[in-house]
């Protein structure tokens, strides 16, 4: 058994019943349950469509996420999240290098990473060579100034952890970040890259070993060892490269705004939805959402 789900951006919800309808005499689906009126529905069906994927790009057209995916262990007790440009709207290093004058530069070395067309560690070390001696300080006003949450991100920490699941924040990033952001969504952990401070200025280093794609599979080994759950029990989202290997470990593994290399690898793909589109895949209704 499969359940198919079909949502909208919730800023401008406009799922119309009849496409939902549409589709699932189409598809010989089951009745239609709305999870949140105009934005989001599911219905059950026997067998994945042949014809899902031509679907998907007609219905992103009309933009509507559309996500197919066995109805079994839906719900998740785990969820693992990559930080920037998935819990927060920015790419911290690209902000702390435009204080620094070298954002352009720098924003361009960051799109190919996360694109794969550059190795990460490279990419990373070279990026924050770029920062040496830019005052620590800094990094506070970045957060201050610069850092914005996206959209639905307390949402879904907030209602997995009330349903007794766990939640890390790993990021490719920097730990003076993750620690502000766990905090901030109610994480209960997080790691990251630490930068490397000599005498209140940035020495152009971070601290090894470097949190990359396989420090992020690791840690979704160990958390979950550590926790007694399968790798099954866990839904991951993230948007570059670096994290194509926990998305494709983890039971249910969301490409959330993705570049489109990486969307390309991913089952789950959000393109249109908020973070809480990770709670209507999972069965969650609206009513159900935690606020925190």
């Amino acid at each position: 058994m499969f359940i198919a789900t079909l949502l909208t951006s919730p800023s401008a919800p406009a799922l119309d019943p009849a496409l939902v309808d549409s589709l699932r005499n189409a598809w010989g689906g089951g009745d239609a349950v709305w999870l949140s009126p105009d934005e989001a529905a599911e219905f059950p069906l026997e067998a994945r469509p042949m014809n899902q994927w031509d679907v998907w790009e007609e219905v992103q057209r009309m933009g509507v996420d559309l996500v197919i995916q066995p109805a079994a262990n839906r719900k998740k007790k785990m969820l693992l999240a990559d930080m920037d440009s998935t819990m927060i709207q920015q790419e911290c290093i690209d902000e702390l290098a435009d204080m620094a004058g070298v954002g352009e530069r720098v924003a361009d070395i960051t799109a190919r990473a996360m694109n794969g067309e550059l190795d990460f560690e490279g990419a990373l070390l070279e990026r924050v060579g770029l920062l040496h001696g830019l005052d620590e300080g800094v990094i506070g006003q970045v957060l201050a100034e610069r850092i914005t949450l996206m959209p639905g991100g307390r949402e879904l920490v907030a209602t997995m952890n009330a349903a007794g699941g766990y939640s890390a924040l790993v990021s490719g990033g920097f730990t003076a970040f993750t620690a502000h952001v766990a905090n901030a969504l109610g994480f209960d952990e997080h790691r990251a890259n630490t930068l490397l401070i000599d005498g209140g200025k940035l020495t152009g280093d971070v601290a090894r070993p470097i949190l990359g794609r396989e420090a992020k599979m690791q840690a979704l080994k160990e958390i979950s060892h550590r926790l007694h759950l399968e790798h099954a029990d866990v839904l991951a989202v993230g948007d570059g490269a670096n994290d194509l290997g926990m998305l494709g470990l983890a039971g249910t593994g969301v490409a959330l705004h993705a570049k489109p290399s990486v969307a390309a690898q991913c089952e789950v793909r959000i393109n249109h939805g908020d973070l809480t589109a990770l709670l209507f895949v999972q069965g969650y209704a609206k009513s159900e959402f935690v606020s925190c």
